[in-house]
């Protein structure tokens, strides 16, 4: 997944990264791979959190808001990024608050397109979750879910994730 997400970025970065003269050109690469490493990032630690919600209004939409919060911590954490290798913190600002809303609200698009396979919601949950096959399997996250109370009985506990869920994939 990660180097689908680094070319989507590849893809869209022209204007922003390769054709922008406050970026010099032997950081374009590393640009490139800190956008694509700040949106994965930033969506493992939110799922992983439990920050569901937002994600899922990422996806929903199929659009990323810069209100967002996922949207925000994207674009801060490759602004640190960008920054480090000594880019303009104003310009790397401008270049993460242009590119991450854009990038997060094409890999929505991607993943609701049926016709598209480069990416697979359940491959990218399965991902982000950490699943060691990389595979979006119950299994791999049901802990995460259930906030790690799952009833010997084999129901979910009530105040995990799944709660948090309830409603916002309709």
């Amino acid at each position: 997944m990660l180097e689908n997400l680094e070319q989507l970025v590849r893809e869209n970065a022209q204007d922003v990264i390769v054709n922008n003269s406050a970026v010099p050109n032997e950081q374009n690469e590393a640009a490139i791979q800190a956008a694509s490493s700040s949106i994965f990032d930033t969506l493992k630690e939110q799922l992983g959190s439990g920050n569901v919600a937002q994600i899922a209004e990422i996806f929903n939409k199929g659009e990323a808001s810069d209100s967002n919060p996922v949207v925000q911590q994207a674009s801060a954490s490759l602004t640190g990024k960008l920054s480090a290798f000594g880019i303009n913190a104003d310009t790397a600002k401008s270049i993460g608050a242009s590119l991450i809303p854009m990038i997060l609200g094409k890999l929505a698009n991607k993943t609701n397109d049926p016709n598209d396979g480069s990416f697979n919601i359940q491959d990218v949950l399965g991902k982000l979750a950490g699943g060691a096959d990389g595979k979006f399997d119950l299994t791999d996250v049901m802990g995460m879910f259930t906030g790690g109370q799952n009833q010997a009985n084999g129901e979910q506990a009530g105040d995990g994730m799944l709660d948090k869920l309830k409603g916002l994939f309709n």
